[in-house]
């Protein structure tokens, strides 16, 4: 073969490889509905610009495999109806190849009895919820449930010595109330008084009425941001004095914004990830590490370390199965991902376990506003 033909065939082959690399590579794209505009419009973006994080961090190195993630997110104004509405459209639109980041009880429970999960077998990986929601096999999350929260704020409580305790839950949650019955039964307490709130409410006045008739010692808040600041700064304004209790969604960044330093003073809060202000692990280093390098539209918080972490392990997901990924193969690899440490940061799943995590920490806001763990 002479000089000429040899450049030739290296020209060809390189071409040849180029246009079977394209042809593998994809665009693997990741939808979000979410409340995006209204009072958990934070929560919704956060959680978005976490999985986006992960997302322009791996596609900077040149993706995974060859592929690169795009999200595509859709706004549900915290509406069941739209929830679905919104999720058909982008998946007929963008074919997603999972989804992520999804919000509120009632809009999961809509979703999945649309029965868009199981036609399109599409995995959702990453949601907030106030109640506990059923074992589906195509959910995916990516923290601790409120069983777990529930377990941490009531073990605390009996080490403190308070056994009479109040719940704050949303109405028809009726899992969430057995899962602190039995939380409080294994720490020798009690729930004393219960109140439920219904979805749609913007008065908290029963509420705050039913506690300061019968006050406990301390009160857990299993509600959204929006219902819990309403209840904290109604309650404290009333002459409340039980110690508060706030889980992981109540978002103790939005309750700092919404109140004022004496009204968040002593209130504790669950944390389901570690500390997104504080470099104390590979995760939390390489998170800092991705916030800094992006031209952030959100403030960082705990929720956007929440969608980071579900980014992550989208990310892995994909990586395991090669330059192919699939729907099904997505499915199948999550629930084979039982070994998967972020650096200080374990995510796992079984089958009938859809909380990939058991992590649960307690935050308390100090005299001076300041979050401490």
């Amino acid at each position: 073969m002479n000089a000429r033909s040899l450049a030739r065939w290296i020209l060809g082959a390189a071409i040849t490889s180029a246009m079977m690399t394209s042809a593998v590579a994809a665009d693997i794209v990741v939808g979000q509905v979410a409340p995006l505009t209204g009072l958990e419009a934070k929560q919704g973006m956060s959680y978005a610009a976490g999985l986006r994080l992960a997302f322009d961090s791996v596609n900077k190195q040149g993706g995974v495999n060859g592929n690169t993630f795009t999200l595509v997110r859709a706004d549900d104004h915290n509406e069941p109806a739209s929830t679905v509405e919104q999720t058909r459209k982008l998946v007929a639109e963008q074919r997603p190849l999972v989804l992520a980041g999804y919000f509120g009880s009632r809009n999961l429970a809509a979703l999945l009895a649309s029965g868009i999960l199981d036609q399109q077998r599409l995995a959702l990986v990453g949601y907030r919820t106030t109640g506990i929601p059923p074992s589906h096999p195509l959910l995916f999350n990516v923290r601790a449930d409120v069983r777990d929260e529930l377990a941490k704020l009531t073990e605390h409580l009996a080490t403190m010595g308070i056994t009479r305790l109040g719940l704050l839950h949303e109405a028809g949650a009726e899992a969430v109330v057995a899962a602190a019955d039995e939380a409080a039964g294994r720490a020798k307490a009690a729930f004393v008084i219960r109140a439920a709130y219904a979805p749609d409410s913007k008065s908290t006045a029963s509420l705050v009425s039913a506690f300061l008739k019968a006050p406990p010692q301390a009160i857990i808040m299993v509600a959204n941001g929006a219902v819990t600041a309403a209840f904290i700064e109604r309650y404290r304004m009333e002459g409340g004095a039980a110690q508060l209790f706030a889980y992981s969604g109540a978002d103790i960044e939005q309750l700092s914004q919404r109140l004022g330093e004496e009204q968040m003073k002593g209130v504790v809060i669950s944390q389901v990830t570690p500390n997104p202000y504080k470099s104390s692990s590979r995760l939390t280093r390489e998170f800092a590490e991705a916030a800094r390098a992006q031209k952030l539209d959100v403030p960082v918080s705990y929720m956007m370390m929440e969608g980071y972490i579900a980014g992550r392990v989208i990310i892995e997901a994909a990586r395991r199965q090669g330059r192919t990924p699939t729907r099904e193969a997505m499915t199948a690899t999550l629930n084979a991902m039982n070994d998967y440490d972020l650096g200080g940061y374990a995510v796992g799943f079984r089958p009938g376990a859809r909380a990939g995590s058991k992590y649960v920490e307690l935050s308390i806001i100090s005299s001076d506003g300041k979050i401490q763990q």
